[in-house]
């Protein structure tokens, strides 16, 4: 698989929420990255729903939501991660892989990022099928 380059989706529309949402996405991709994780491709989209990045570790394509959250209040970043988004994720991340890469296996990861410095990589968070 062919890795892309990450495009800020900057436009001058761009509120300061989505701004930092970008960053945060950024800063999870980076540090993946640097715990060996590759790039496939960032904000993939498709009638389904969106999946921040697709990154391969090993065999297996890694589908990961990233939350943001200033603080904990409300049970946090990955608390934010409903059932209704795993279903959705899970629905776009079928589509991707039987589109592209059909003979890979999957995983779904969250990264949870707290406030500025906290982030929290949770690998296999929760079960595809």
């Amino acid at each position: 698989m062919n890795e892309q380059q990450y495009t800020p989706k900057t436009t001058a529309a761009a509120t300061t929420r989505q701004l930092k949402g970008e960053s945060q996405e950024q800063r999870a991709c980076e540090y993946l990255q640097a715990q060996g994780l590759t790039l496939i491709t960032q904000n993939f989209s498709c009638r389904m729903g969106e999946i921040d990045l697709i990154m391969q570790q090993g065999e297996s394509l890694v589908f990961i939501e990233v939350r943001f959250r200033r603080n904990k209040d409300f049970g946090g970043a990955a608390a934010s991660v409903t059932r209704s988004k795993q279903r959705k994720i899970i629905r776009t991340a079928l589509f991707y892989h039987q589109k592209y890469a059909p003979k890979s296996c999957m995983r779904f990861d969250v990264v949870a990022i707290e406030g500025d410095n906290e982030i929290n990589w949770i690998p296999s968070a929760f079960d595809g099928f």
